[in-house]
């Protein structure tokens, strides 16, 4: 029997009054995105991911450096305030592409199993582009991976990864292109070579697949360390930061002030906390004018305050040349004319490291800083300055290592333009939120296994009216730094330290605990924070891989050196 197909000749022959068949058109023409089937009406998607970059860096987000393409987005777009991550790298892309918390994953580490950096994803996890494909996505991977398995096996159709080209941006050893190796070129820099590669994918599909949308992740190192970038690029900003990271700090705050994107204090700099993993043998490495305290700039030495300028000067022109390398993408979606119907996010996958290390080639103190012979790294007194005016850094769970500015932008589907959102998020929403927008649902059973509920909430509804998603609660621990927040109260704590208690309303900074003063509200949320370490460690352990080795006996436990990698 020719199956028929449902047409308003249809309706009229089965003699449906005409006031349902007004309604039913009516309701049609309302629905939004993720009720329009049609792949034609489906957004494009582009996920930026920049890696160890702070909440203050972009010019939107108060910032000092040049970042033209990313404030354009946010003028015509949304801004988000209270965006969070997981605090490190790969724990964050494990949220971003799965909708869950990294531990329930074993993408960070859980007590008992092998996870962390080296776990694998349960079954029931696959990442975000095997529920596009039944949708007619086409998937494009461009840039740091860090997440298990490779892209090819996990439904993208063309991937540029970032191997052991993370130690030396101007070196394609350990990238490749589609699982075959990358070549080296005299201006290789792997920035510009992850938009290479991005540009590339969009050409092919809009000569060979117009008529699909396109899931294209590009990931950027920028700015992670090793302080790496052109010439050119560095002498744009040689003399930017002789002021020191104490007077940029408060410039940006007051900027950020006037933005309305913070209203509390700034926090002073903790000039006792350090890296959180300390190599004094690297330290030695660097030279005399490298230190890892924020001291205040004034207690610094001349030639010291030269050296750390001139590092913050490389981490800035790693930001503007990442920005210039988004709109190269962009001119690309403009010319596609998708531009509109391209729903773009980007994000940072931690806060700025304050992490000072030596790595791949080593470190020549004779040669320019930011060339390709140097292994510098920010530090804690610039990171500082980075995440202003939040408090510490990436690994810690404090607000400077969790949050991350949220741009998003896509005029075909959101009216508002230039609006800030202080509706809090975090990476596990993204999912929840780009299935709804394009119409995707999970099933409820992946390979046999059931797909158990998931964390995040979708945000399309905040995208529309700011304050309109609501959690429960917000989860973290790595390392052993631990925390959860609850409306406006924040429960915190380092690795080796007590609860500390903030009203995040009053006070992201972080600089008044509470503790003391409502020790009912701490013993309540640690509760709280206890039940779902406990629910999330369950979760972990089900559906294991055969022969999974036992490792990692207490959370935040490091087998070795090599495990404290970005």
């Amino acid at each position: 029997m020719k199956k028929q197909s449902f047409t308003l000749r249809t309706i009229a022959q089965a003699r449906i009054p005409l006031p349902f068949i007004l309604f039913f058109l009516l309701l049609l023409c309302l629905a939004p995105f993720p009720l329009g089937f049609a792949a034609a009406t489906r957004p494009n998607i582009l996920i930026i991911l920049a890696d160890d970059m702070g909440y203050s860096d972009l010019g939107c987000y108060g910032g000092d450096i040049a970042t033209p393409n990313l404030d354009g987005l946010a003028k015509n777009g949304l801004r988000f305030t209270q965006f969070y991550n997981t605090a490190r790298c790969w724990p964050s892309r494990g949220a971003l592409m799965t909708g869950y918390y990294a531990q329930q994953i074993r993408r960070d580490t859980v007590p008992g199993v092998a996870s962390g950096g080296k776990g694998q994803r349960p079954a029931w996890a696959p990442l975000l582009t095997e529920f596009l494909k039944p949708l007619g996505y086409r998937a494009y991977h461009s840039g740091k991976w860090h997440i298990d398995g490779k892209p090819l096996q996990n439904g993208f159709d063309h991937s540029f990864e970032i191997g052991g080209g993370q130690n030396n941006y101007f070196k394609a050893g350990g990238n490749t292109d589609d699982e075959q190796p990358t070549a080296q070129t005299p201006d290789y820099y792997v920035t510009t070579v992850a938009a290479d590669h991005a540009i590339r994918c969009l050409k092919e599909h809009a000569e060979k697949f117009r008529d699909r949308p396109f899931f294209q992740y590009l990931c950027f190192t920028a700015p992670h360390f090793p302080l790496h970038a052109p010439a050119a690029d560095i002498a744009r900003y040689r003399d930017a930061y002789r002021r020191g990271w104490n007077v940029i700090a408060a410039e940006r705050h007051a900027r950020m002030t006037q933005m309305g994107i913070v209203h509390h204090a700034l926090p002073q700099m903790e000039r006792e906390v350090g890296p959180p993993y300390p190599f004094p043998e690297d330290l030695l490495k660097l030279g005399p004018d490298e230190i890892n305290r924020p001291l205040p700039w004034s207690e610094l030495t001349d030639a010291q305050r030269d050296f750390q300028a001139v590092k913050m000067a490389i981490h800035a022109a790693m930001v503007d040349r990442m920005d210039k390398e988004i709109g190269r993408v962009l001119a690309q979606l403009r010319d596609m004319k998708v531009f509109d119907n391209t729903l773009i996010l980007f994000a940072s996958d931690n806060g700025a490291s304050a992490e000072i290390m030596v790595r791949g080639d080593g470190h020549d103190q004779a040669a320019p800083m930011g060339s390709a012979t140097t292994f510098l790294c920010l530090g804690p007194g610039w990171s500082s300055a980075s995440n202003t005016p939040l408090r510490r850094h990436k690994t810690w769970v404090h607000e400077g290592g969790i949050n991350t500015p949220l741009i998003v932008h896509w005029p075909a589907g959101i009216a508002a333009r230039g609006e800030l959102r202080h509706n809090p998020g975090h990476l596990i929403d993204i999912v929840p939120t780009l299935l709804e927008i394009t119409g995707g649902k999970k099933p409820e059973t992946i390979k046999g296994l059931a797909v158990p509920p998931a964390p995040g909430r979708s945000l399309w509804p905040a995208m529309k009216k700011d304050g309109t998603v609501t959690h429960d609660y917000f989860w973290w621990l790595h390392e052993n730094n631990r925390a959860i927040r609850v409306g406006d109260w924040k429960l915190v704590a380092p690795a080796k330290g007590p609860w500390e208690l903030y009203d995040l309303s009053r006070d992201r900074g972080e600089s008044q605990n509470l503790a003391a003063q409502y020790p009912d509200k701490v013993r309540e949320l640690e509760i709280l924070w206890n039940k779902h370490t406990e629910e999330t460690n369950k979760l972990a352990l089900t559906n294991l891989p055969s022969k999974v080795p036992m490792q990692n006996p207490t959370p935040g436990a490091s087998n070795n050196r090599k495990e404290k990698r970005p």
